[in-house]
């Protein structure tokens, strides 16, 4: 399920901005629109924390924009429809799918009376107005958190309750993974606690995981965008994308593979480069490796899969051959332990919700098979029985690949 901000501070920060440079949203279509407004949010943004008279100007807006305040509709209306537009097309680019969409303006209210229904029972406190949970009376390592405004206004702990609540309701779930950044693994903590205080019998909190995210910070500084210092995941992959058609251009293949491989490796090298590192740590990404056909990378990974493919393709050159009557060689039974070793990777992985552990498995994988290629003829006529098992490998090999990229959300092209 997917958990998106239509509505909240950052809300009236965008507005804010876009009212400072005309009142427009300006761009040709959805993608260049959430772009404008992604700016104009880097804008009223920084205002807001140079300014203390635009702070109160816009922390009265937001409380507007709360109260379906007709002032800033048609703004609004426009921004929500353009920016949900935007990642719909980032989602379908990802292959990123969601059974459900959960949005702030639907669970505000909610989280608000649970709040006050749960002050009622001594779990919240009402100070200078505003509800707040102090999480410290139940653990020493947790500290004091607004839920709820002096003038009335949910803030994102509140609407964490009521989502919470929504999601065990509508599915029930053994195990609730909730996934943010690093940032907010102190909040996360304190807004478990409320959980498990207002919800003791359900046992909510104990059916959640936290899982925390790093930021992406770049190793060079080649890369630039009109928001300074922040690259958006969008022109990102765009950029991946032009760079694989640069390096498969002069390739034998048809306008249409050139896109459709494009679109596979450039994602691959963005997804790659983020799941290689350990959760919660932030990611040092190299635009140039992250694209490269070779070493620690998702099209490397692509390449030794397509390879296989192709072994597997050729594989009618030989015929009344039988794997089973071949005794390999300790090489080759390097590769046939390696991937034996696949399901117990995925294992732990899933375990300890690592999928770097994947990852590293994969390369290590596609290492031990493309040194063994470049050193060994795999279909021979005249050793059929050596290379029907060497085919048999490759077909291993390549199942293995395609399973693993496919638990990294990576696609294997048929040509590369």
């Amino acid at each position: 399920v997917n958990y998106q901000g239509d509505k909240g501070l950052h809300v009236a920060k965008a507005i804010y901005g876009i009212k400072v440079e005309g009142g427009k949203i300006l761009g040709n279509n959805p993608s260049e629109k959430a772009q404008y407004i992604g700016e104009c949010y880097a804008k009223g943004s920084d205002l807001y924390e140079k300014d203390p008279n635009i702070k109160t100007e816009i922390d009265l807006m937001n409380e507007k924009i709360y109260a379906d305040d007709t002032e800033f509709s048609e703004i609004y209306k426009e921004g929500r429809e353009v920016t949900l537009e935007a990642f719909e097309e980032i989602y379908k680019t990802l292959g990123t799918k969601f059974d459900k969409y959960y949005f702030e303006s639907e669970v505000g209210e909610e989280g608000k009376e649970i709040v006050i229904e749960g002050e009622k029972k001594g779990i919240f406190e009402i100070s200078d107005g505003a509800y707040v949970f102090h999480g410290e009376k139940y653990n020493p390592k947790l500290h004091t958190r607004v839920f709820v405004t002096s003038k009335g206004l949910p803030l994102y702990e509140a609407k964490e309750v009521a989502l919470t609540l929504r999601k065990f309701k509508e599915f029930n779930p053994d195990l609730s993974v909730v996934t943010t950044a690093v940032e907010q693994q102190e909040y996360m903590r304190v807004v478990t606690e409320a959980i498990q205080q207002l919800f003791k019998e359900e046992d909510y909190a104990k059916r959640m995981k936290h899982i925390n995210h790093g930021m992406m910070r770049f190793a060079t500084g080649k890369m630039s965008s009109r928001l300074g210092n922040v690259i958006t995941g969008e022109s990102l992959l765009e950029d991946s994308k032009a760079e694989i058609i640069n390096k498969i251009q002069n390739r034998d293949f048809t306008i249409e593979e050139k896109g459709e491989i494009a679109s596979a490796v450039g994602v691959s090298a963005i997804k790659y480069s983020i799941l290689k590192s350990n959760t919660g740590t932030d990611i040092a990404y190299d635009f140039d490796k992250s694209i490269s056909f070779e070493g620690d990378s998702g099209p490397y990974l692509q390449y030794a899969a397509v390879r296989a493919q192709s072994i597997i393709l050729r594989s009618s050159e030989i015929s009344g051959g039988d794997s089973l009557k071949y005794v390999p060689n300790e090489k080759e039974m390097a590769i046939a332990r390696l991937i034996h070793r696949f399901p117990e990777t995925t294992e732990k992985a899933f375990k300890n919700y690592a999928p770097h552990i994947i990852a590293s498995y994969l390369v290590h994988l596609a290492g031990k098979f493309n040194n063994f290629y470049a050193d060994n003829i795999f279909i021979d006529p005249n050793h059929s029985d050596r290379s029907a098992y060497r085919v048999d490998i490759a077909k291993a090999f390549l199942r293995t690949m395609k399973n693993g990229l496919h638990l990294l959300g990576i696609k294997v092209p048929n040509k590369m």
